[in-house]
């Protein structure tokens, strides 16, 4: 929205593309991811990574994050919520299981199985003040504060075997989702998906790369045509840069907050 008033507010850049192994096979781009900006500043993203071996893991990915960002928008996530960790912890766990009760039933009603709609999720509440995120399976949530301070929120979750994550559909899915609240002043915050971990995160030491993030978040800040910065993104993520080093399924979603 084009104002001559200064006002703070949230800048968003998204999207999610098909890998190139993907796309030599004519198979979907099985990620999805959603957000949607609250009142008083309250930025929700979700990201999700389907199962390449699910046969129905774009439509589960879907579900998650569409499910997930309309539960979260229904609550009243005000200024008594957003002081107490533990009421945010309670309100991602929640959406958590109202994603994968959603992806159940449209299982049982395709006649599927949950696991034929597997998918990673990511979920972020995110306030100039705060961030929160819930995740089950592999990806990343980063933030950074007024200090250029860049931390990893979570860490891709990993299991006994290279390529073998939990998804929301497992049955240890809540009880090895990774749930954390940083109380800094915020300036970006970003989420992905596995296809870029090895290229956005120091996987030795399980930092954010800064020379990934920073000029993606100043991009960002400094993005006021939201179509015309997504159209650079998707470019981006589809450049020889990145595409020689990773195959997969590719989101990223990215926020500053600051003055527009």
């Amino acid at each position: 929205m084009n104002t001559s008033k200064q006002i703070s507010q949230w800048r968003i850049v998204a999207a999610s593309i098909c890998g190139t192994s993907h796309s030599k096979n004519q198979q979907l781009c099985q990620d999805a991811h959603h957000w949607q900006v609250l009142a008083n500043n309250v930025l929700l993203v979700a990201a999700a990574d389907g199962a390449g071996s699910a046969k129905l893991g774009k439509v589960g990915s879907m579900i998650a994050v569409e499910t997930a960002i309309e539960h979260l928008a229904m609550q009243e996530i005000g200024g008594f919520v957003l002081a107490n960790d533990h009421l945010l912890q309670n309100l991602l766990t929640d959406a958590l299981l109202v994603a994968r009760k959603a992806i159940e039933s449209e299982a049982d009603a395709g006649k599927n199985q949950p696991q034929d709609l597997a998918t990673t999720l990511i979920l972020m509440i995110a306030t100039p003040q705060m961030v929160a995120v819930a995740q089950i399976g592999d990806g990343l949530a980063v933030a950074k504060n007024s200090t250029d301070n860049l931390i990893a929120l979570t860490i891709p979750s990993s299991g006994e075997y290279i390529n073998e994550t939990t998804f929301l559909t497992s049955p240890d899915a809540l009880e090895t989702a990774q749930i954390k609240v940083w109380r800094e002043e915020i300036v970006n915050v970003g989420v992905l998906t596995d296809g870029l971990q090895m290229l956005a995160l120091n996987m030795i030491v399980g930092e954010p790369h800064k020379p990934f993030f920073f000029p993606l978040f100043e991009f960002v800040a400094n993005a006021e045509d939201r179509i015309l910065a997504k159209e650079h993104l998707v470019r981006f993520l589809s450049s020889e840069k990145i595409t020689q080093r990773t195959d997969d399924d590719l989101t990223l979603v990215l926020a500053a907050f600051g003055n527009s």
